[in-house]
């Protein structure tokens, strides 16, 4: 068995069991027990009634969090070379064409994520045992795969980013780091919250949300009354 800290049994103490919080109360206390010797991620979790073995119940999309999430994104641009210059200057990180393919094939991957257009997508395709385990192969879906680099570079940047729900239904993402202020890690939370109801998938029968909690990176859960977020 696990045995926990002591810096986590004190800051358990801080957190009521059973009691689901506002998100105003929820935020203060995810605050209060982020006492890490570092600037911890505040985390999301939040737990559908779906199956994501079937199709029509699978939930995979992007939201733009106003805020961002408080890490530095490491964008990689793969295009053709007459628009290298363009992805440079709209602030990739990593841009580059046949030569980037072939750092990539060698296991090099100096980057978190990953942008291109769907012309240069038959060209990566024998880079899925390299990206794919590393969740770094563009899909449209994950808005990776565009026809306008500039535009998906800047909102990546201004905070972007993907999520899926696992196997068992489960979404998992950070929102933001605990020196944000209280005012935009609910903004953040409220705005990941409405793109979950906006993107019910097309097969989910009855109740769809069953539980939400968050959690700064090394504290406890705390649990959050979802049906007071306004949509």
């Amino acid at each position: 068995m696990k045995t926990l800290s002591k810096r986590l049994r004190e800051e358990q103490k801080k957190r009521k069991k059973n009691l689901l919080y506002s998100p105003n109360e929820a935020i203060s206390l995810v605050k209060a027990t982020a006492s890490a010797k570092f600037n911890e991620s505040i985390e999301a979790h939040i737990s559908l009634n779906i199956d994501p073995k079937y199709a029509d119940q699978q939930l995979r999309t992007t939201v733009i969090l106003p805020h961002g999430t408080g890490k530095a994104l490491r964008i990689a641009a793969l295009t053709s070379p007459e628009h290298l210059k363009e992805v440079q200057n709209a602030g990739a990180d990593i841009w580059g064409s046949d030569d980037l393919i072939e750092t990539i094939s060698k296991g090099i991957l100096p980057f978190d994520l990953l942008i291109t257009t769907a012309d240069m997508m038959p060209k990566l395709a024998k880079l899925g045992r390299v990206l794919g385990p590393k969740g770094l192969m563009p899909s449209p879906k994950a808005g990776t795969v565009t026809a306008n680099l500039k535009m998906t570079i800047d909102e990546f940047k201004k905070g972007k980013l993907e999520y899926r729900a696992d196997k068992h239904g489960v979404v998992h993402i950070s929102f933001g780091k605990a020196d944000f202020l209280e005012e935009k890690l609910i903004e953040n939370l409220q705005t990941f919250y409405n793109s979950i109801e906006i993107n019910r998938p097309s097969g989910v029968k009855g109740k769809y949300i069953k539980n939400l909690t968050i959690c700064s990176t090394m504290g406890p859960g705390i649990a959050i009354d979802f049906t007071t977020f306004l949509i």
